[in-house]
Formats: C-alpha cells, structure tokens, sequence
C-alpha cells in the first residue's frame, strides 16, 4: 500500500511544478496586454496634449489680435489728441496775434470822428484868412499827430478818388454819369475810410462814375 501511494505523492509535487512553470507564461501575458494598454493611453494622453496647444496657440492668436487691436486704437486716438491739442494752441497763438493787432479796434473808431472834425475844420478855414492862420497851423498839427500816431498801429487811411471802385474797401453813396473819367471809377471821397492791419475798420463814403 505504502508502495502504490508513493508515486500519487510524487506526482502531486510535478503538478504544482507545472503550474509553477505555467504561471510565468500567463504573467508573461498578462503583461503583454498590459503593455499594450499602457501604449493606447500613452497615444491619448499624447493627442490630449496635442489638442490642448492647438486650443492654447489659437487662444493666444485671438488675444494677440484683440491686444493689436486695442493698440491701434489707442494710437489713433493719442494721434486725434495730439491733433486736437496743436489745433488749439494755434487758435490761441492767432487769438493772441489777433489781440495785438486788433485790439484797438474800437479805440481807433472812437478817433475817426476826432479826425473827420479836424479834417472839416481846415477845409472850413481859409489859407488866406491871416486871422485864423495860427489856428489852422495848430489844426494842422494836431491832425498830422494824430494819423501818425494811428500809423504806429497799423492803421491807414483810405482816400480812393480816381481809383476803380472797390465794394470791399468802398460804400457808394451815389453814381454820377461822368464822360471824363472811367466808367464805375471813384470821382469824389465824401469820407475817408480806415484799415487796421489791413482789415477794414470803416468803408470809404463815395460817388461812382456811371457807365
């Protein structure tokens, strides 16, 4: 008996032997298929990340867009300010010279009434009244400091007899027919006009020659 049961509990130690040999061939395969897995995750982590830079590059293009954007437009209106600013300070530089120039523009038409009196005054006195001649010499004077201290501002009296009527610088009072003189021509000055830096402060008063 003990004979016969000999190889049984031999046989039992090649079973597990064989499983033992057996088992590193399915660990052999289950490592394969292990290694397979890993390698299709490897694939899509590397397509995730693939994916995402393609979204980062296009997030980063539209913010580079959007700030270039930004960019131009703040340097058009930093342009339109410093426009808007050489603008005025020309307007004042021209308001100021303006100033300079025109600023005794009602002073000088509160003297033109001075003047016309003076000037009716010596055509009212005669050259040959010995009387009256040290008057009129002190007119004179007077007159003759006056239109020079105006000319020290620029202004100038304007006295059109026998020149072409000019509407700009002339009012025509009346229109004369004259055979003498050129049609639409000044024949007579009833009252001088004045320029102040060659703006015209008052229009000469005259009569035309008709056509």
């Amino acid at each position: 008996m003990s004979k016969e049961e000999t190889p049984n509990s031999v046989s039992e130690p090649e079973e597990v032997i064989e499983s033992a040999a057996g088992g590193p061939e399915e660990m052999t395969s289950e490592g394969a298929e292990k290694d397979e897995l890993d390698c299709v995750e490897g694939e899509v982590v590397e397509d995730d990340v693939s994916s995402t830079e393609e979204v980062s590059v296009e997030v980063l293009q539209v913010k580079l867009a959007d700030a270039l954007s930004k960019a131009d437009a703040a340097e058009e209106k930093a342009l339109r300010v410093a426009a808007d600013l050489q603008n005025a300070r020309r307007r004042a530089e021209k308001d100021i010279e303006n100033a300079h120039k025109f600023g005794v523009d009602k002073f000088v038409q509160e003297l033109l009434p001075v003047i016309d009196g003076l000037e009716r005054g010596l055509e009212a006195v005669s050259e040959e009244d010995e009387a009256l001649k040290t008057a009129r010499e002190g007119m004179m004077l007077t007159h003759k400091l006056l239109l020079d201290a105006l000319k020290k501002f620029n202004v100038e009296a304007l006295f059109p007899e026998g020149e072409p009527f000019d509407p700009n610088l002339h009012e025509a009072v009346s229109m004369q027919p004259n055979p003498d003189v050129e049609p639409n021509s000044v024949i007579t000055v009833f009252q001088k006009g004045y320029t102040l830096s060659g703006r015209l402060i008052r229009p000469a008063m005259v009569v035309v020659a008709k056509g």
